[in-house]
């Protein structure tokens, strides 16, 4: 097990004791072997009912003489999606191919457009707009050309049942601030949120970058809990959860390194609460909820939060 190099630098600099440090590092492990059999006792039932339903459909595929091209649709789809958004979703991409064409606009047009004051700005618009395509543009158009008999509706975006289950957001907060509170004294986590460095700014600043980091946070639920879950789970049954957690994960990957060990426990629990509910909302308040408060106390923390509404200049 590794800890990215900016993990490191910060435990090091933390002056923690080595011991302190082996701890941090293999804390994620007995915690999960805490918090996952509490996860089983909640969704169990949930699990086995997909179960059923899988094989109730498995069985009749069967019966047919045919096979089930859900996965084989889905699973290289998503895999595309996500190569894609890494290699041209970026940063890097938006700097090198993307950020000359709006210097020529700016020249071009040097009243309207203003590059320099908002730059890091213009580069999340293009990471909100590659996950808001990749993640929900892409995936759902595709899947009513090949299999039109489907309801995207029931990709976790029916609304009927919403506040029969509200009881379960309040729950899920009951148990996740208390944790973010711990992750969010971590000396890694104030320098990494919010995203967009110049948050601190302005008010102005602060509230668009929320706007689109809600936007993004829907769109992503949308893919993972409502696309993948409705694509696979008549194929997968509860499987389809666990097989979503993974790449989940992976996208954090280069986060602080007690969120990407906890986003194993949130793929699977909103994954469990999208399949229960038959709905992504209950499980995007949530995400939304945890990420703008992040973003929040990770300026508090810093003595950072704006104190004027625009931005100067």
């Amino acid at each position: 097990m590794f800890l990215k190099p900016h993990t490191v630098e910060a435990l090091a600099a933390d002056g923690t004791s080595t011991l302190a440090r082996v701890g941090h590092v293999f804390f994620p492990i007995p915690a999960l072997l805490v918090v996952l059999p509490l996860i089983w006792l909640f969704f169990r039932k949930t699990w086995h009912e997909l179960d059923e339903d899988a094989h109730a459909h498995r069985g009749h595929m069967l019966s047919l003489g045919v096979s089930d091209l859900r996965p084989f649709v889905a699973l290289p789809m998503c895999a595309v999606i996500l190569t894609m958004q890494d290699f041209y979703g970026g940063h890097f991409f938006f700097q090198e191919v993307i950020k000359p064409y709006l210097s020529d606009y700016e020249l071009a047009h040097p009243a309207a457009f203003k590059l320099a004051k908002y730059d890091e700005l213009y580069g999340f618009v293009w990471w909100v707009a590659t996950r808001v395509v990749g993640y929900v543009v892409v995936p759902f158009s595709v899947w009513k050309i090949f299999f039109r008999e489907d309801s995207l509706l029931d990709f976790g975006l029916r609304t009927r049942g919403f506040f029969k289950h509200a009881w379960i957001y309040g729950l899920f907060l009951l148990i996740v601030l208390p944790a973010m509170w711990i992750v969010s004294r971590q000396p890694d986590f104030g320098g990494y949120y919010p995203f967009y460095k110049a948050s601190s700014r302005s008010w102005c600043d602060f509230l668009l970058w929320e706007a689109m980091y809600i936007v993004q946070f829907f769109a992503l639920e949308m893919f993972f809990r409502g696309f993948w879950l409705g694509a696979l789970r008549r194929s997968f049954g509860s499987g389809a959860i666990f097989a979503m957690a993974v790449p989940y994960c992976m996208i954090h990957f280069g986060k602080p390194y007690l969120e990407a060990n906890g986003a194993i426990v949130a793929g699977i629990a909103l994954g469990s609460l999208s399949m229960k509910t038959k709905s992504i909302y209950q499980g995007f308040l949530v995400h939304v909820t945890v990420a703008v408060l992040m973003d929040w106390l990770a300026l508090s923390h810093r003595h950072a939060l704006p104190t004027q509404f625009w931005a100067p200049g």
